[in-house]
């Protein structure tokens, strides 16, 4: 029986029972699981084949959790999730002890985004906790559009695929490093440097 449902509700029991999803956002297919939950995040990797000391990023619900899920907020963070969140930018900052070691990677980092997309943010908003925002593919192959897609490759390692059609062409979130002085970018992705740093106001390192 195919796993594709168009159900939020239903995703969100799935999260709160320690599963894990794909999802449609405003850039790819996502998987997710509660990241709060570190048995939940774990599995992550096993679908995508990943190592388990890369960092997962996650799905927030509002700019005041870039308090509650980081610490040591500069205010450039502050600016730049004003401006171009809900939207294709992922914003580094220090870890709070609410986020779990498997998910950072081990790390003393997490990567918070707010994505433009109702699917993800209806989520995080009925779960009540942040979820994590990795592409839903294995690793070291594309990025995928369509829910028929990641059925195919991932389906048999997901206990449900969230159909939200296919997805419009687009490059991932930029990620920016806000624990650099100046903010550097991890990597280039649907925004460019130039437009951040005219829309913000800020220097970055590239």
């Amino acid at each position: 029986m195919s796993n594709l449902s168009t159900s939020i509700s239903r995703s969100v029991q799935i999260l709160r029972d320690g599963g894990v999803i794909a999802l449609p956002t405003d850039t790819l297919y996502g998987i997710s699981a509660n990241a709060l939950d570190p048995e939940a995040a774990a599995k992550v990797f096993s679908v995508k084949d990943r190592g388990e000391r890369s960092p997962l990023p996650i799905f927030v619900s509002d700019t005041g959790d870039l308090y509650k899920y980081g610490r040591d907020i500069p205010d450039t963070a502050v600016r730049l999730a004003e401006i171009f969140w809900p939207g294709k930018l992922t914003i580094v900052v220090g870890k709070s002890d609410l986020v779990p070691d498997v998910v950072s990677g081990g790390i003393d980092t997490v990567g918070l985004r707010i994505p433009d997309h109702p699917a993800p943010r209806g989520i995080v908003a009925q779960l009540g906790a942040p979820i994590t925002a990795t592409s839903a593919n294995v690793s070291g192959k594309p990025a995928l559009t369509a829910a028929e897609d990641v059925v195919a490759e991932l389906g048999s390692r997901l206990d449900l695929v969230l159909d939200g059609g296919n997805l419009a062409p687009s490059a991932p979130s930029t990620v920016i490093d806000v624990t650099a002085d100046p903010p550097r970018i991890l990597r280039q992705g649907a925004l460019s440097a130039s437009d951040i740093q005219k829309l913000a106001g800020i220097d970055l390192e590239v």
